[in-house]
């Protein structure tokens, strides 16, 4: 459903955002390593985040990757989405047909569509704050 980098930026910043509600600033290799992900494709998407304003990058001996406490009950998961995939999750066809739409409808048509609006709803719904705290009671894991 999502591509990869969408996958590996999800799980990216909810590892810093854990870290952060805890005061800390995480480093490429330490992101890379709590979320199973190659550090070189890591550093890209955290770039990727950084323009994107989801986190902040900052530079120096002390330095690293965080998301303020209040930024991250503001974010949702739709804008990580957004920010790596673009809105593609919301528009394409199900069976990947370059035009599908109420007047040529591919057979999957009118389900996906329900699919994709609740998909939407609850991307835009669920907040980075959700998860993190998540994460950190330890109902949920990011890494098997």
């Amino acid at each position: 459903m999502f591509s990869k980098a969408c996958q590996h930026g999800i799980k990216a910043v909810i590892y810093i955002a854990t870290q952060s509600l805890e005061g800390n600033r995480v480093k490429i290799g330490d992101v890379s390593e709590n979320t199973g992900t190659p550090e070189a494709f890591t550093a890209k998407i955290l770039g990727t985040l950084n323009k994107y304003d989801i986190v902040r990058s900052v530079k120096g001996p002390y330095g690293g990757f965080e998301i303020d406490v209040n930024r991250m009950k503001q974010l949702n998961v739709s804008d990580i989405v957004f920010a790596i995939d673009g809105d593609s999750i919301y528009n394409g066809c199900a069976l990947g047909l370059s035009e599908c739409n109420p007047m040529e409808p591919c057979p999957m048509h009118e389900n996906f569509v329900k699919v994709r609006g609740r998909l939407k709803t609850m991307l835009q719904t669920t907040t980075i704050y959700d998860l993190a705290t998540k994460l950190k009671s330890g109902i949920s894991i990011l890494i098997r």
